[in-house]
């Protein structure tokens, strides 16, 4: 699974990097993807944006397209499964929080490192308020298939997991997650999610 991750982060990344403007929501989901894609590509080729000394600026501003992207709430519901339910809402605010700090560090960052590699977007799938998006990445010769499922959240498509060659990213943290609840503690897994911050 982490060969998996490491070889998607980016394009994990690219998708969430490109989103800022109103007509980003229009259209199918895989036309918001497909145009998700392309802007990304074109703000990773401005040469202005690889100017040294930029980095902070530049991983701001791609953590707060992420947000705007993906429903961290709801995939930090997911990740937590039964265990959510037992949460206050103060719990709760803290997880999402600390879930998407997790999700910064092991994708978000590394969207400087593309280089090149081609995503197709091959079409989605809706039913009802929930959508999944077919891509596949071709990157040293192999092609990786990554699906991203969304809902609807008013006009807009939000992603809410990414599964990669079949292994969802959302089952992959809640077995993760689970394991140490159940070894330990909620309070252990804060604690060892905070720690991590440092």
């Amino acid at each position: 699974m982490a060969t998996i991750i490491g070889h998607c982060s980016i394009v994990i990344a690219l998708l969430i990097a490109a989103v800022g403007v109103a007509d980003v929501w229009a259209g199918t989901p895989a036309d918001q993807v497909q145009l998700q894609i392309e802007r990304v590509v074109k703000i990773l080729a401005d040469p202005q944006l690889k100017v040294a000394g930029r980095e902070q600026e530049r991983h701001a501003a791609i953590r707060r397209i992420a947000e705007e992207t993906f429903d961290l709430g709801e995939m930090t519901r997911r990740t937590l499964g039964p265990h959510w339910s037992a949460l206050t809402e103060a719990q709760r605010a803290e997880f999402i929080t600390l879930f998407g700090d997790v999700l910064d560090r092991a994708y978000f960052t590394r969207v400087a490192a593309y280089n090149g590699e081609k995503v197709t977007v091959l079409g989605d799938s809706i039913d009802g308020d929930l959508a999944t998006v077919r891509t596949r990445i071709v990157t040293q010769g192999a092609e990786i298939p990554v699906d991203y499922r969304m809902l609807r959240r008013g006009d807009r498509w939000l992603i809410y997991d990414v599964s990669i060659e079949g292994v969802s990213l959302v089952a992959n943290y809640r077995a993760q997650f689970s394991r140490i609840i159940q070894t330990s503690s909620y309070q252990a897994l804060v604690e060892k999610l905070r720690a991590k911050r440092g």
